[in-house]
């Protein structure tokens, strides 16, 4: 694999404009772990270049063939599975059993069933007297996170480069190296120079430059929601097409037939899985009251089995989290709660003694919590659950849909029909009933200040897809 100092524009690795690079820091042990570019907006132009100079040829290719590509490429990333999983522990600091089942396991999903979903997509259906064409947009720009930094990438570049974009992939800066081992796969099966380009550097030079450039036809994007405003300012001044997936908190409904000794662990888990950073997390534990005490010690005893730790070692489920930056917002949420008057369970904003070093968090339970607080309504994203009483069915749902965002929810109950009665009146994008297990080939995405668009599946290729009705 290439050295990190260098970017991938138009088929081959090249140094940036500017000789600068950013550091990238271990989370487990806060030392210096890599460099990686600060791209400028003259590498920005060089890498929009190269996939505009490329978009027709990539586009006129046929799907058969762009299908090929990609489960090339999801066979090369599944023999490079432990490596890649041990770089991207060291890099976010999710545990590695973690990284194994889930960080790299849907990467791999998603240019398979990217590739499926595109062979059986109608490009072209008839309509009354109309052609109905779905074409390719022409440049797409991926802008992704930290937290699932090769997921985020696939589940864009695999569906933008299947409906026959080119693309322009620009990662987080603060654990972006597993994306050069995916660059490395993407450029070792063999697609044409410029189809795909991977441009590194901050938010503010390199992300601005990339949203805003005239060049691109359509940006999609998952951070935090006050990032996507600010991508959707910039994309808006050439009227791009812009897909936002970004913040959430996310409810879990416990009906007052449901059994707490079910719920509370599946529940935390959720919480906090991948060091609770991850947009969809069940973070809100909505509960009836005469039983929220109980409630509460399960989760004091299930909170034991998820103590810090390296998150190299084979036992561990908590790891650090990314940043020393994100590190202090999640102690900054936990006080602000305790403040408002949440009471404390679990964990608090201490470090945890057994980790001196390291951006660790204690994994936390607070209640008692009410929607005055803001940690009702503030994604965290870090370790750390909410648990909000409710006197009625009615209020729960109040209380579940009283938040500006709309990612995802649970509802949990013995009476499957009455969960999902609930679950419609939900305001969210994803509702799970009764722990049932995620879909990744599902439509992914989020109502309200959630974003807005979808990824996954047809739904997730359409997005990628201009529309055009032709009558002859």
């Amino acid at each position: 694999m290439p050295a990190h100092d260098r970017l991938y524009i138009n088929g081959a690795w090249v140094p940036s404009h500017d000789p600068a690079l950013l550091t990238v820091v271990d989370p487990t042990t806060e030392e210096p772990l890599a460099s990686v570019p600060d791209a400028t907006a003259a590498d920005v132009d060089d890498a929009v270049g190269a996939a505009r100079a490329a978009a027709e040829r990539w586009a006129a290719t046929p799907v058969e063939e762009r299908a090929d590509r990609l489960r090339a490429v999801a066979a090369e990333l599944g023999r490079r599975a432990e490596p890649l999983a041990r770089l991207i522990t060291r890099d976010v600091g999710s545990p590695l059993s973690f990284a194994r089942a889930v960080q790299v396991t849907l990467p791999v999903n998603s240019f398979l069933q990217a590739a499926r979903t595109a062979l059986e997509y109608p490009f072209e259906r008839a309509q009354g007297p109309s052609r109905i064409l779905r074409e390719p947009y022409g440049v797409v720009a991926a802008i992704t996170p930290w937290n699932y930094p090769v997921h985020q990438a696939a589940a864009k570049v695999a569906h933008a480069l299947a409906a026959g974009n080119t693309v322009v992939l620009k990662p987080s800066e603060v654990a972006p190296l597993s994306i050069w081992e995916l660059t490395d796969v993407i450029d070792s099966v063999g697609l044409p120079p410029g189809v795909f380009n991977l441009v590194c550097g901050s938010g503010p030079r390199t992300g601005e430059a990339l949203a805003a450039h005239p060049g691109v036809d359509a940006v999609s994007f998952t951070g935090s929601t006050h990032t996507g405003r600010r991508v959707s300012a910039l994309a808006s001044r050439t009227v791009k097409k812009v897909t936002l997936e970004l913040g959430g908190k996310s409810p879990a409904v416990m009906l007052a037939d449901a059994d707490p000794a079910r719920v509370v662990p599946a529940v935390m888990a959720s919480a906090f899985m991948n060091n609770g950073q991850t947009c969809s997390a069940l973070t809100r534990l909505i509960v009836p009251r005469p039983v929220l005490a109980e409630v509460e010690e399960l989760a004091r005893h299930t909170a034991t089995g998820w103590a810090p730790g390296d998150p190299g070692e084979e036992r561990t489920r908590l790891g650090p989290l990314a940043s020393a930056t994100q590190l202090q917002r999640v102690r900054h949420h936990i006080t602000r709660a305790l403040a408002d008057g949440a009471e404390l369970v679990t964990g608090g904003d201490e470090p945890p003694a057994a980790m001196p070093r390291g951006f660790f968090v204690r994994p936390t339970v607070l209640s008692r919590v009410s929607p005055q607080m803001a940690v009702h309504h503030d994604e965290v994203f870090g370790p750390v659950l909410a648990i909000e009483a409710y006197d009625s069915e009615d209020e729960a749902l109040n209380i579940a849909n009283d938040t500006v965002y709309g990612l995802a929810a649970a509802v949990w109950s013995a009476d499957e029909h009455r969960a999902l009665t609930l679950a419609r009146k939900l305001r969210a994008g994803q509702v799970q009933v009764n722990g049932a297990a995620f879909d990744p080939n599902a439509p992914f995405g989020g109502y309200k200040q959630s974003g807005n668009g979808r990824e996954g599946g047809a739904a997730g290729l359409e997005e990628f897809l201009e529309t055009k009705a032709v009558q002859a």
